[in-house]
């Protein structure tokens, strides 16, 4: 069906139409349940929905950032130490400097989109290729987490900030799923209705192309990177007020958590196809996988072993598609 059409037929459906080239993954996600539900007794349940839900809030705000990035062919290796740092300048604001909340949060996204801001630059101006950038802007944002408080955690948030990530509105949702929501229905809007949206995937076809065809591409990839940066900063904050810490040893490995997420919901890391619907069923993967994993009593590290088996066979059923 034709973009047309799908717009005649209704916005709602317009957007189910985000999630079309996603229906390798959206079997395998259905699949995933199927097998689980008769494998354990307290899987198909209202409550552990819901506790997958809560899981994968941190990932897939994150993801969607990521999702961005890879789309124009990019990488962000940065993203977890981006997560410690705004943790770690929330922490700093609120707690030590008495900053109230309401400003805290902005000024510690600003801080996340700055190292989003001076990567774009190192990729766009100087020319060094985003995975050495991002590499270093990994080491140095990491490093400045640490540099806040020598390395120590810092407790004390408002009983209200750890509150929104426990208590369930309506028996159903917290304020942090309902976040997680509205960054996923921004993000396929975006994607679907917005030039920027539609432009990212002409400079993930071919840059030089796209810049032939009135793109600013230089200026698309700086925003994507910002934008990258303050979603995984704002995943940090969601992630402070679930632990009602914060700690710079956070957010380690959810840069590959994120581009597994992304890289299972089909987008391919080459740029240029995939997109949010996608990421957003790979992250239901990844959070309905280990929630199965735990049920099953399997251990850690087997889990470890299992979801990179995952992400390999994506990688190859994304290679055999790209042949036929």
């Amino acid at each position: 069906m034709s973009a047309a059409r799908e717009s005649e037929a209704g916005p709602g459906f317009a957007l189910l139409g985000s999630f079309r080239g996603a229906t390798g993954p959206l079997i395998g996600l259905v699949l995933l349940c199927v097998f689980l539900t008769v494998s354990t007794d307290t899987f198909l349940s209202v409550r552990n929905f819901l506790n997958i839900l809560d899981q994968v809030t941190v990932l897939g705000i994150m993801a969607v950032g990521m999702t961005l990035v890879i789309l124009i062919g990019g990488i962000d290796l940065a993203v977890g130490s981006v997560m410690a740092l705004t943790m770690m300048v929330l922490g700093y604001l609120n707690v030590e400097a008495g900053v109230p909340m309401g400003l805290a949060i902005p000024l510690a996204l600003a801080a996340a989109g700055v190292n989003g801001l001076v990567a774009g630059v190192l990729i766009t101006r100087f020319n060094v290729p985003a995975f050495i950038a991002t590499l270093a802007m990994m080491s140095i944002t990491r490093g400045l987490a640490n540099m806040i408080t020598n390395g120590q955690q810092i407790i004390g948030f408002p009983a209200w900030f750890n509150m929104s990530a426990i208590i369930r509105f309506g028996g159903f949702l917290t304020m942090t799923v309902a976040l997680m929501l509205v960054v996923f229905l921004i993000a396929l809007l975006y994607q679907r209705y917005r030039y920027g949206g539609r432009a990212l995937y002409a400079i993930g076809g071919n840059p030089e192309v796209a810049r032939l065809a009135g793109i600013n591409v230089n200026r698309a990839t700086v925003l994507v990177y910002i934008v990258c940066s303050v979603l995984a900063g704002l995943s940090g904050i969601v992630l402070a007020a679930r632990l009602d810490s914060v700690q710079p040893s956070s957010g380690v490995g959810y840069e590959l958590d994120a581009i597994a997420a992304v890289v299972i919901g089909g987008t391919s890391l080459s740029g240029g196809t995939g997109g949010i619907g996608g990421t957003i069923i790979g992250v239901l993967i990844i959070g309905v996988l280990r929630n199965g994993l735990n049920l099953l009593s399997v251990s850690p590290f087997m889990q470890q072993v299992v979801i990179g088996a995952v992400i390999v066979l994506a990688v190859t059923a994304e290679t055999f598609r790209k042949r036929k």
